[in-house]
């Protein structure tokens, strides 16, 4: 009996012993899930300068599309694609006899009024002098004569204002250059009929000796400052030649389409080197006018309903909504509710909810 009183003792004793190990080694469990170490750093503003490639096309400083006012055939086509023109040299000559004939008409329409506006102003005078006499002439035959000459008068000018009409349509069967240039589509030949239904144009004239570089700048980009108004690009005709165009203007709003801002830079194309409708690729330096927040790329959390970063307070984890800005490298410009001192998760996690208690391991940022 004794010996069975020794056995249940020497049972219940070990069976307390393993008990109170296995509690103990759940405490030491549950206080390492409640201490979990993650990688922090300090939160400070810095500067920064980045170079960004955007890829831009090559237009023209001034191009015109000639078209035909009036409608005629194609009499005489001076230049051909590839020439060089000045402002005001005569590149095409239309003809449309009908116009020529109004012409002709409206002349002799400016003559027989003019005549007529002469005889009536004269008998207007012979009678104002013949009324000087007093009874030689009644008063309404003097109204008669004044109205008479006033009405050919106008009749006069209204032959004229047709007859400049006319003019004004002869001078655009002359068709001119608007500008200095170079022609770069012809699309009629003499004989061609011509007017202002024409799909294309008669000629197409393109001042190639400036051109403008147009880049389509991201809305994150568009509050940057360049390091300089000078921009560097290359085109694929010259791979190994870096050409200098200069910041000229920026259109002062986004395009909806793609979010971006156009930038425009002036080049100026000495010998013809570079032909519009070229594709540049374009280096642009940024920088920030003051310093602000970066933070490593693996720091902000994106998911399908907001990007954050982690704040580690009072060693409890917190959401903080924030905004990206520039990317530089491995880092990113955030913008949110922060401040100089915050201590913030290298890397970022939704798995992390607000509230958890968290034990900082601090790194180098």
């Amino acid at each position: 009996m004794k010996k069975i009183n020794g056995l249940l003792i020497f049972i219940i004793t070990t069976f307390i012993l393993a008990a109170g190990c296995k509690n103990k080694e759940t405490k030491l469990q549950t206080q390492t899930v409640k201490t979990d170490s993650v990688a922090v750093f300090i939160l400070k503003k810095e500067s920064f300068n980045k170079e960004v490639s955007f890829p831009g096309e090559l237009l023209p400083l001034e191009r015109a599309e000639i078209y035909a006012k009036v409608s005629g055939y194609v009499k005489n086509i001076n230049v051909d694609i590839g020439d060089l023109v000045q402002q005001g040299e005569v590149l095409a000559v239309l003809e449309a006899p009908e116009m020529i004939a109004n012409y002709a008409q409206a002349n002799s329409d400016v003559q027989t009024a003019r005549s007529m506006y002469a005889g009536s102003l004269d008998a207007y005078n012979r009678i104002v002098k013949a009324a000087k006499v007093e009874g030689t002439v009644a008063a309404g035959e003097l109204e008669r004569n004044k109205s008479q000459m006033m009405a050919d008068s106008a009749a006069l000018e209204a032959a004229k204002s047709k007859l400049n009409a006319f003019a004004q349509l002869n001078n655009y069967l002359v068709i001119q250059a608007p500008f200095s240039g170079v022609v770069t589509q012809r699309n009629v030949d003499p004989g061609t009929l011509v007017g202002t239904g024409n799909a294309k144009p008669i000629l197409v004239v393109e001042n190639n000796r400036t051109l403008r570089l147009r880049l389509p700048i991201p809305e994150a980009y568009t509050s940057a400052s360049p390091d300089s108004t000078l921009v560097h690009f290359t085109v694929d005709a010259y791979p190994a030649v870096q050409f200098e165009a200069k910041l000229s203007r920026k259109s002062g709003a986004l395009n909806l389409a793609n979010r971006t801002e156009t930038w425009e830079f002036l080049y100026t194309n000495k010998g013809n080197q570079l032909k519009p409708g070229m594709f540049a690729n374009a280096n642009l330096e940024f920088n920030r006018s003051a310093p602000t927040f970066m933070v490593p790329s693996t720091a902000v959390v994106t998911n399908q309903e907001k990007r954050f970063i982690i704040r580690l307070k009072e060693g409890k984890a917190e959401w903080i909504d924030v905004r990206n800005g520039i990317a530089v490298d491995n880092k990113t410009e955030i913008f949110g509710n922060l401040s100089e001192g915050d201590t913030l998760m290298v890397r970022g996690t939704d798995e992390i909810q607000p509230g958890k208690e968290l034990m900082p391991k601090f790194l180098s940022k």
